[in-house]
């Protein structure tokens, strides 16, 4: 039974986690070390990985390292920004729930940030796969598509700029929708008001927990970060710059 971790003399029930860039590179699986810790860490505590990515990123980059382990129960996941969430029930993962878009909402969504992209000159001739993705719940522009590497997205847009400009270019057209700077070179559209805060405030209702029952790991908590709504939330908030400073923080919380 999870009991929770302590940091600073408070207690938590729940740690909460970004993925890219906070528990590995971006799109890419956890490290040994991490899931070795991240294994320890649900020994004792409930956990939960909220993320921009696909539902197919989480099994990629997370449960297909972590395996079998006896507690798996004590893991929630929630792709899309907390549009999805998924929980362990025996024998399968299942989906408790998906705010999906309408066909609608997301062919306007698409056409936009293209349309934004080409006419602020992000629209990259050179790719590693996908510029524009349908995640159901979410529609995700990745100016240099979704499997590019992590050096070459680093330096695509380190001052966050680009991802801005884009951001307010779409917000502007799709008053309807929730337009935000996701990871390294991505920008997330969601339905209005649905952010990694949704996500928190659902699964809070779900697991009958409160705001100081949670801290929180994120590489974006900035202003206009896609980690920041969390923050506001008034959950406690720890900022790390990639998974090695989330590892460092991480694990005196773990292993005292």
């Amino acid at each position: 039974m999870a009991t929770g971790l302590t940091y600073n003399g408070k207690t938590y029930r729940l740690l909460m986690f970004d993925l890219d860039d906070t528990l590995a590179p971006s799109k890419t699986q956890l490290s040994d070390e991490m899931v070795e810790l991240f294994r320890e860490m649900l020994e004792v505590s409930l956990g939960c990985i909220i993320s921009g990515g696909q539902t197919g990123q989480f099994h990629s980059q997370v449960l297909q390292r972590l395996g079998e382990f006896p507690q798996r129960g004590n893991l929630h996941l929630m792709p899309t920004n907390g549009t999805r969430y998924l929980r362990w029930e025996e024998p399968e993962w299942v989906t408790v729930y998906a705010e999906d878009l309408s066909e609608d909402q997301k062919s306007r969504a698409l056409a936009v940030v293209e349309e934004g992209a080409r006419a602020l000159g992000l629209w990259e001739s050179k790719t590693w796969g996908p510029i524009l993705e349908d995640r159901g719940s979410q529609v995700t522009f990745s100016a240099l598509g979704q499997a590019a590497p992590v050096e070459a997205k680093a330096a695509w847009d380190p001052d966050g700029r680009k991802k801005e400009a884009l951001r307010a270019y779409a917000a502007e057209r799709l008053p309807d929708l929730e337009v935000r700077s996701g990871g390294s070179t991505s920008v997330d559209i969601t339905a209005k008001g649905i952010d990694k805060a949704y996500g928190a405030r659902r699964l809070m209702e779900l697991l009958n927990l409160e705001t100081d029952d949670i801290l929180f790991f994120g590489d974006r908590l900035d202003p206009g970060g896609n980690d920041r709504p969390v923050m506001e939330l008034g959950i406690d908030s720890i900022a790390v710059d990639g998974w090695e400073d989330t590892y460092a923080k991480l694990a005196p919380i773990v292993r005292g």
